[in-house]
């Protein structure tokens, strides 16, 4: 799988609405067949700062997104309410899904 994460830090005038502002491209972007997740959190360190966690399910995934129209449509309108560049990182994954963290099991509730 492709996984992504990115850091979009927003102009302060704005960061509360963000959810709002992105929601068009959220909802799109999670409908898209090869889209596994697409993950907005707030920092709790700056509150201008949203990261984005999100995965496709292999290139050819990843490819459509970038070539969809509400992919075109965020690269137009979601900068002005940017304060800077959006930072990533990328990597193919050998995995499908979410791994277990083994080291904070939580045992058995039953």
């Amino acid at each position: 799988m492709i996984f992504i994460t990115a850091k979009f830090r927003v102009r302060p005038e704005h960061a509360d609405q963000w959810p709002r502002i992105s929601a068009a491209f959220t909802e799109a972007t999670r409908a898209e067949p090869g889209c596994l997740w697409f993950d907005w959190s707030r920092s709790l360190d700056d509150p201008a700062e949203y990261v984005l966690v999100e995965a496709f399910r292999d290139d050819e995934a990843g490819a459509a997104h970038v070539r969809s129209e509400h992919f075109r449509t965020a690269r137009r309108t979601l900068p002005p309410y940017l304060a800077e560049t959006p930072r990533i990182v990328n990597t193919t994954v050998e995995q499908e899904g979410w791994s277990e963290l083994g080291e904070m099991a939580v045992p058995d509730q039953g």
